[in-house]
C-alpha cells in the first residue's frame, strides 16, 4: 500500500468505520436507558480510558484511547442477581437492547442515502468510444452525459447496463446532454456473441463520471423511495450469498470477510473519490453499506455478537426458563475467542493481500 493509499485508509477509517461503530453503541445505549435498565459506562473509543467526561445519573461518559467507535457497559450485563441490570431486565427489554444496535445501523443508512440521493450523484458520461460500435454508429462521443434511455432514468451504470442488456438486438433511444444540450440518439446493442464482453461491452463504450458538476438528484419523496429500495437490495444480497457462492455467480475471493484494515481501505477509496469528484455521493453510499453491513453481521447467531445473545433469549422462551448464566457466559468467553482469532486471521489476510491491491 502506498503512503498515500494509507492516509486515505486511516481517513476512511475515522470519517466512515468510527462513527458505524459508535451509532451502534447509541443505539444499544438508548434503548437500554428507555428500558430503565441500568448503564455504567458510555464510552467514547475503546478502553483503556483515557479521561472521565462526566458522570450523570449514575452513568460514566468516558474517552478512551482506542478511537474505535464506543461501548456500553450495562449493570449486571450476565447477572440476574443484579436489580436494575440488563440480565435482570424481561426479555422483551433484552430483545429491544440487543436488537437496537442493528437498528440504529438500519435507521442511519436509511438517512444517509436518503440525503445521499437527495444530494445526487455524479450523472454517467461516455468516456470513449470503441470502433465498428454501435455507440460510433449513434454518434455518441467521449463527455456525452447519459439522460435516460427508452423514457428511464439513468440513475447510475447499473441502469444502463440493465437497460442494453434488456433491449439487445432491439432500438434503444438515449436521451444524451453534449455541451449542454439535450440530444436524441438511437442504437441497436448487440447480443451476446457479436461482441468480445472481455473486451468491450454491447454498445461499445466505456463510462465515466460526469465533469462539470451535473448531477443525477431526486426530491425527498424519490430519495425515501430509492433508499428503502437500498436497503432491500443490500439486504437481500446479504442473505444471497451462500447460493451465490455454491452457483458460482460470485468467487469466494469476491465474497471473503475483511478486517478492520479491509473496511478502511475501501472506506478510504470512498473518501478519495469524493473528493475528487466534489461529490459526497460515494462517500455517504459507502457509509450506508458499512451501516448496513454492521447491523447484519451483528444479528448473526454467533455466540458473543448480539445475535447470540438473542437466540438465548428465544431459547429461554421456548423451554420456559433462562439457561444458567455460567453455562451462557461461557458459550460466549469461547465464542469471543474464535471470534478474536477469525479477527486476526482476517487482519493477516488483509496485509498480506489486501481487498484493494
Amino acid at each position: 500500500m502506498s503512503d498515500l493509499s494509507f492516509l486515505w485508509a486511516l481517513g476512511g477509517f475515522f470519517i466512515i468505520l468510527t462513527p458505524v461503530v459508535l451509532i451502534h453503541e447509541l443505539g444499544h445505549f438508548t434503548a437500554a436507558k428507555l428500558s430503565n435498565i441500568r448503564v455504567e459506562e458510555f464510552g467514547f473509543g475503546l478502553p483503556p480510558r483515557a479521561l472521565k467526561i462526566a458522570e450523570r445519573n449514575g452513568t460514566i461518559y468516558s474517552l478512551n484511547w482506542i478511537p474505535l467507535g464506543g461501548f456500553v457497559r450495562p449493570s449486571g450485563e450476565d447477572d440476574p442477581n443484579v436489580e436494575g441490570g440488563f440480565a435482570s431486565a424481561s426479555k422483551r427489554a433484552r430483545l429491544f437492547v440487543l436488537f437496537a444496535g442493528a437498528g440504529a445501523n438500519f435507521i442511519a443508512a436509511l438517512l444517509i442515502f436518503w440525503i445521499a440521493l437527495m444530494l445526487g450523484q455524479p450523472a454517467i458520461a461516455v468516456g470513449g468510444v470503441d470502433d465498428n460500435s454501435p455507440a460510433l454508429a449513434a454518434g455518441l462521443i467521449a463527455g456525452d452525459v447519459f439522460l435516460e434511455a427508452n423514457g428511464t432514468k439513468i440513475e447510475n451504470t447499473s441502469v444502463l447496463v440493465d437497460m442494453v442488456k434488456t433491449y439487445a438486438g432491439e432500438p434503444v433511444e438515449l436521451l444524451i446532454s453534449r455541451n449542454g444540450e439535450k440530444k436524441v440518439v438511437t442504437l441497436v446493442p448487440r447480443v451476446e456473441g457479436e461482441y468480445d464482453p472481455a473486451v468491450e461491452g454491447p454498445i461499445g463504450v466505456s463510462l465515466t463520471a460526469a465533469s462539470g458538476g451535473e448531477r443525477i438528484s431526486q426530491n425527498p419523496l424519490e430519495a425515501a423511495t430509492g433508499s428503502l429500495a437500498f436497503m432491500w437490495e443490500y439486504i437481500s444480497l446479504y442473505g444471497r450469498l451462500p447460493s451465490m457462492l455454491i452457483s458460482g455467480e460470485i468467487t469466494p475471493a469476491e465474497a471473503r470477510p475483511v478486517s478492520v484494515i479491509g473496511i478502511s481501505q475501501i472506506a478510504g477509496q470512498a473518501a478519495e473519490a469524493s473528493a475528487a469528484s466534489r461529490n459526497l455521493y460515494p462517500l455517504l453510499t459507502m457509509a450506508a453499506f458499512i451501516n448496513v453491513a454492521l447491523g447484519l453481521t451483528n444479528l448473526l447467531p454467533i455466540p458473543a455478537l448480539d445475535g447470540g445473545r438473542i437466540m438465548f433469549i428465544l431459547v429461554e422462551a421456548v423451554r420456559g426458563r433462562r439457561i444458567e448464566p455460567e453455562r451462557e457466559g461461557m458459550v460466549h468467553v469461547v465464542g469471543m475467542l474464535v471470534l478474536l482469532g477469525l479477527m486476526a486471521f482476517m487482519i493477516f489476510q488483509d496485509i498480506v493481500n489486501p481487498i484493494i491491491p
